[in-house]
């Protein structure tokens, strides 16, 4: 990974379609871009998982009943996906810069007040206001790599970010049970606070502004409405959209179900069970690190399709064994293929739904994590539909989405996204 500026490179005399993105400005060394960006972009995992280990103290501390402790859980995926839509417009009318380290104090001052909490109801209005603020760095991350890169090098580097957020999931409740055995769960909320007045001071020294003045799109509520909708009329961009949507969904059934399938049903102890997800996790960023080597040599759209098809076949595969009573490690297997399937998949497609809209990239970046929570948020109970008895369920529905997202980037993403000419090899 070099540390030189990010720009963007096309060779002379190309026919190629032209990005129409503005040149991008100097930014600091790339090393130093990608952890802040990739460090924005785990928000949700960083909000949803780090403070997992702490619900059973949190609910004694409080008085509160589980399914209360719980709702905490849902205010906060309700405040991410909200945020998106609001945040992604209101950077494409002030600019990234603004919204961005707005939306990351923000953060910090609502995990700080989180941890002050004196009952369950004032958390739950708490983590839906960290989830709004923390969207902002979700969603302005992907735009500003949009007003960067578009295509391949887009791409590439949303590959990059993946090294990143990626490993979010991984060490998130590991760095929380940490601090539960100095603290209580309030001071994984100091730990929060402290990492998004980091994340501002970083982003304040190390960000400067990516959208121009003259690139801005100016509009109130209607003209940001209609925007939504011609995104949504674009079936390049909701196939695409909706293919990752779809993969995400996947991805969420498999956290949902996994591990209750493979502990209840199937008798992994929770120290393999970890093994195993953790396994699985370094899956998807190994992938997506791969990724950036098949870029040099095929299209966005090529790998996507591949990477879909892959896995729709192991999500399929997953249903015939669990329907045939197969054993555990051909589950196992399976999942691994469903999951690191996920590292070709979102980065590609994620290029590929932003490449056509550059003057607007904030609202489809808001849009495209929106679709992402929503079909994120519906598979994840149906997975549990016949109770802890059976796998069947978590099969179906990865098999469901999987299928689905194959469908989605080949048929109703009809024709491909427009994308820049090919940049010459570089280190990124």
């Amino acid at each position: 990974m070099d540390a030189g500026p990010l720009r963007l490179s096309h060779p002379p005399g190309s026919t190629s379609t032209p990005d129409t993105t503005a040149p991008a400005p100097r930014l600091g060394g790339r090393a130093q871009v990608v952890l802040i960006l990739g460090a924005l972009s785990a928000f949700g995992p960083l909000s949803i998982d780090m403070y997992l280990p702490g619900l059973p103290q949190l609910g004694r501390s409080l008085d509160a009943p589980a399914w209360a402790v719980q709702l905490t859980l849902t205010a906060c995926l309700a405040g991410l996906a909200l945020g998106q839509i609001l945040a992604g417009p209101v950077s494409d009318r002030f600019g990234r810069r603004g919204p961005l380290l707005v939306g990351v104090a923000g953060y910090a001052v609502a995990s700080l007040l989180c941890a002050l909490a004196p009952s369950v109801a004032v958390l739950v209005v708490l983590r839906f206001a960290q989830g709004i603020a923390g969207a902002a760095g979700i969603v302005i991350a992907r735009a500003i790599v949009r007003d960067m890169h578009s295509g391949v090098a887009a791409a590439r580097f949303f590959s990059l970010l993946m090294l990143v957020n990626g490993l979010a999931p991984i060490l998130a409740p590991v760095i929380g049970g940490q601090v539960l055995t100095v603290t209580s769960w309030r001071g994984v909320f100091v730990v929060l606070s402290a990492i998004g007045a980091l994340l501002f001071a970083a982003t304040a020294a190390g960000l400067p502004e990516t959208l121009a003045p003259d690139r801005r799109h100016p509009g109130g509520v209607g003209e940001t409405l209609r925007t939504f909708g011609r995104l949504l009329a674009d079936r390049t961009f909701l196939g695409h959209a909706l293919a990752c949507g779809l993969a995400f969904g996947a991805m969420f059934a498999y956290i949902s179900g996994s591990p209750f399938v493979l502990q209840d049903i199937y008798g992994a102890s929770p120290q393999l069970f970890s093994v195993m997800f953790a396994c699985n996790a370094l899956g998807l960023v190994a992938a997506s690190q791969a990724n950036r080597a098949l870029l040099r040599r095929f299209e966005p759209l090529a790998i996507l399709r591949t990477a879909l098809s892959v896995q729709a076949l192991g999500a399929v595969g997953l249903l015939v064994v669990v329907a045939s009573g197969g054993g555990v490690w051909g589950i196992v297997a399976l999942l691994f293929v469903v999951v690191a399937s996920l590292g070709l998949v979102f980065p590609n497609a994620t290029a590929l739904a932003l490449a056509d809209h550059p003057r607007v990239a904030g609202s489809a970046s808001g849009l495209l994590g929106v679709l992402q929570f929503i079909v994120g948020a519906a598979a994840a109970p149906l997975v549990g539909v016949a109770g802890t008895a059976t796998a069947l369920p978590m099969a179906l529905t990865i098999a469901v989405l999987g299928v689905g997202g194959v469908l989605s980037a080949t048929v109703l993403a009809s024709r491909p996204a427009r994308m820049p000419a090919r940049p010459a090899p570089s280190g990124t």
